[in-house]
């Protein structure tokens, strides 16, 4: 990158953190760098695209850890103040796409649809040991626990104040069939005796790398076919965002969205899952437009901007309690909203033919 055009970059960051550039100008500047993005990825040569696709999955196969940097994901998303998070998100807040059938559902009610939407398609009942890995603010363990009261849900985050609120949340609601653990997906294991007949992640994948190693680790945890506990196939279920052909990586230095929000991240394609069938098999997988996550955003980033004063007040006080200053808490309130706009203009374009969600569900292999 040439001097000058770093110079530029940093004084864009500079504006974006201080919120100074309006929307109506910011939205059609997303719209060119995603149709950049599109050409930089997909040059309309088919067997070109192909080849670095394959490529692309063998180096990932080579790589000696699951995640890069999963503390980068918590600096950026999930340690942030609870309270601001809950005052962009609906009733479960659930940070994740949701699903709006008709286009005219509330956030509230396009959690639930989504959530529910989990439930058929893995196959879910109650008294099942369910994993619940990457989860978030506890949206899905906690409507699960509810929902399936004889069903044991664990759930795995690597946030201590996710654990925190989730634990908050279900003692309120008296929930005593849910248990939330904090560790790192890298290193975590849990006890050999430890079995799930579910396992189901919700857009964990993209902050993963080495996806081979990822789903063997959550094949050990799946409880074998022939078991004293059970006699049928335990299910994995995964959640992810994708673009609809080509894998990528979001690395250092290659955007704004790369450097602020998803640091080590990475957009599979909808097939990228079809090349890590090791251990376990592909039954059924599903495409869902883009259009999805673009009204989810759309609702995250109205919800931030009514309830502004509020969030700022959390995250500028947070940011003194981990002495950045109050300062960077507006930062942090402004880069929310750019991070959402950008979700809403990102998996909109083209219809939400071009970015989308893929839901899969594998089978624990014989």
């Amino acid at each position: 990158m040439s001097s000058l055009t770093d110079l530029f970059l940093r004084l864009g960051y500079t504006l974006l953190d201080k919120g100074v550039i309006p929307d109506f100008i910011l939205r059609p500047a997303i719209r060119q760098l995603c149709r950049q993005r599109i050409k930089d990825i997909d040059n309309g040569d088919f067997e070109a695209n192909h080849a670095a696709k394959m490529q692309w999955i063998e180096q990932v196969k080579a790589r000696a850890k699951i995640a890069d940097v999963p503390h980068k994901a918590n600096e950026q998303h999930y340690e942030v103040s609870t309270k601001f998070m809950l005052s962009c998100l609906g009733k479960y807040a659930k940070y994740s796409c949701c699903l709006y059938p008709t286009k005219t559902e509330t956030l509230d009610e396009a959690e639930i649809l989504m959530m529910e939407s989990y439930c058929v398609k893995a196959q879910l009942r109650d008294g099942l040991d369910i994993l619940d890995l990457g989860c978030g603010w506890g949206s899905l363990s906690l409507y699960l626990a509810q929902k399936y009261p004889k069903s044991r849900i664990t759930a795995l985050s690597n946030s201590s104040t996710q654990k925190t609120h989730i634990d908050s949340t279900a003692k309120s609601k008296g929930l005593t069939n849910l248990t939330v653990i904090t560790g790192d997906v890298n290193v975590f294991e849990f006890d050999a005796s430890t079995k799930f007949d579910r396992a189901i992640s919700i857009e964990m994948f993209e902050h993963m790398k080495n996806y081979k190693l990822l789903m063997s680790k959550i094949a050990l945890w799946l409880r074998p076919k022939g078991d004293s506990k059970t006699s049928e196939d335990s299910l994995c279920f995964i959640h992810l965002f994708c673009h609809r052909t080509q894998p990528y990586h979001f690395t250092e230095g290659g955007g704004w969205m790369s450097d602020m929000f998803f640091s080590g991240g990475t957009m599979p394609s909808h097939d990228l899952l079809l090349y890590f069938q090791d251990d376990l098999t592909l039954l059924s997988s599903w495409y869902l437009s883009g259009t999805h996550y673009s009204l989810t955003a759309r609702d995250w980033l109205s919800r931030q901007d009514a309830n502004a004063a509020q969030g700022i007040s959390e995250l500028e006080a947070g940011a003194e309690k981990q002495g950045l200053g109050r300062e960077h808490g507006r930062v942090m309130w402004n880069r929310f909203r750019v991070f959402y706009l950008t979700v809403e203009e990102f998996f909109g374009l083209n219809g939400g033919q071009e970015w989308g969600v893929g839901h899969y569900l594998f089978k624990l292999k014989a």
